[in-house]
């Protein structure tokens, strides 16, 4: 047998161990990208690193990255292990940081041991944590994509449910065509829109709109629901039933206050053919009849929930036959070519040029034109609209002209 020369020998033996060490870095790589389970993914670096290293134990240093992982540390390590960045002398710690895509440190891979790290060791710690923290990225990558399924879906259980509040079909007024159409712009929305016969033929409608838009606007346009219908049904005036709903809501604290409710609520007589209407903060409400000036009903007071102690005053208009009647929200008006906003005088221009026919037909040529105008495809905001067309053949009823009511002051109609 030939014996290799000292230096020869001692350089195979460096080599052989090298190998060693790439090939345990190779396995432990392997072993910490099996798993997608963070947790799962930092046990098994702190088992390898203590294993491969000969270390007394590991741990990960305090770290955003690691406040829900329940193990941190494995093996034995010092009872003051949280301060191991005061220790510099043997029996001491040994570190590499685990970087992520910007370069920003997660966190640090530290072992413990009575023996300093030789510097292979070192590399083979460093390497070690340079596949961790691609393991950490994968993992939190994964657990993100779970959490967002997971609100995705909770996200489309609150749609559904809130589509399942609004009117699942509009009541049958004898000479009168009702439809509304509500599209939110994400997955749940503020805008609310409710028509609730009431046992003496009237019908009560509300259209409103939470400040803002998404889930935070879904809870406190269902909040305004529940007032709105537990009043309905009182035979309160309009003008009181805003100022007590106001009320309400500003009472419910300051995120409330922040997420006031504009609307119009409204109670049609079909009977005297006479609409009641209150308007707290809310777009202009469109009174159109053929051969008179169209009416724009204005607010009488702030939105609600926005300041304590309002009032608030209805006023009452006579719906002629053929009169069209619009109540709509600002993500009608606020669609934009370019910089030009589609605005309240266009719509209003739609509502005048209305031939009386089926609301459902003109809310589709509203939909259609607003589509038209528009130069990008997504919406920005939601979109609700209420259309109250009656027919253009029906008997005119008993009363003439408007009456106005002041400062919730009933003067006769509905």
């Amino acid at each position: 047998m030939t014996m290799l020369p000292m230096h020869e020998e001692r350089e195979t033996i460096e080599l052989q161990q090298k190998l060693a060490r790439v090939q345990s870095l190779l396995e432990a790589s392997r072993q910490v990208h099996s798993t997608i389970r963070l947790d799962e993914v930092l046990e098994s670096v702190l088992e390898i690193a203590t294993k491969e290293l000969e270390a007394h134990g590991a741990f990960f240093s305090a770290s955003e990255v690691l406040r829900d992982v329940k193990q941190t540390v494995y093996g034995k390590v010092p009872d003051d292990w949280t301060r191991w960045t005061e220790s510099d002398e043997p029996p001491g710690y040994a570190s590499a940081p685990l970087t992520g895509q910007r370069g920003e440190v997660l966190t640090h891979l530290v072992v413990y041991r009575t023996e300093p790290l030789r510097l292979e060791e070192l590399d083979f710690l460093e390497g070690l944590a340079l596949q961790s923290a691609l393991a950490v990225g994968n993992a939190q990558h994964h657990e993100r994509t779970l959490e967002w399924e997971r609100v995705k879906i909770d996200l489309d259980a609150a749609r559904a449910i809130q589509r399942s509040l609004l009117p699942q079909s509009t009541p049958n007024i004898e000479g009168y065509s009702l439809a509304f159409r509500s599209i939110t712009c994400y997955e749940v929305g503020g805008d609310y829109v409710d028509m609730l016969p009431l046992p003496d033929g009237r019908l009560m409608i509300v259209l409103a709109d939470v400040a803002g838009k998404g889930l935070a606007s879904a809870l406190m346009s269902m909040s305004f629901r529940s007032a709105f219908r537990a009043m309905a049904g009182t035979g309160l005036p309009l003008a009181e039933m805003a100022e007590r709903m106001n009320t309400l809501h500003w009472m419910e604290g300051q995120e409330a206050r922040r997420r006031y409710v504009t609307a119009v609520i409204g109670c049609l007589n079909p009977v005297d053919n006479l609409i009641e209407i209150v308007n707290a903060g809310h777009n202009p409400a469109f009174l159109c009849a053929d051969g008179k000036p169209s009416v724009m009903i204005g607010a009488s007071g702030p939105p609600l929930g926005m300041l304590p102690g309002r009032t608030y005053a209805s006023e009452t208009y006579l719906i002629e036959p053929g009169t069209r009647f619009l109540l709509y929200t600002d993500g009608l008006t606020e669609v934009f070519h370019k910089d030009e906003e589609f605005g309240e005088e266009r719509l209003l221009g739609l509502v005048e040029m209305e031939t009386g026919g089926a609301s459902s037909t003109f809310l589709d040529k509203v939909w259609r034109t607003l589509t038209q105008f528009a130069d990008t495809p997504r919406q920005s905001d939601d979109m609700t609209a209420l259309s109250i067309i009656r027919d253009r053949d029906a008997c005119t009823g008993p009363p003439t002209g408007s009456v106005v009511r002041a400062n919730g002051k009933n003067e006769g109609g509905a």
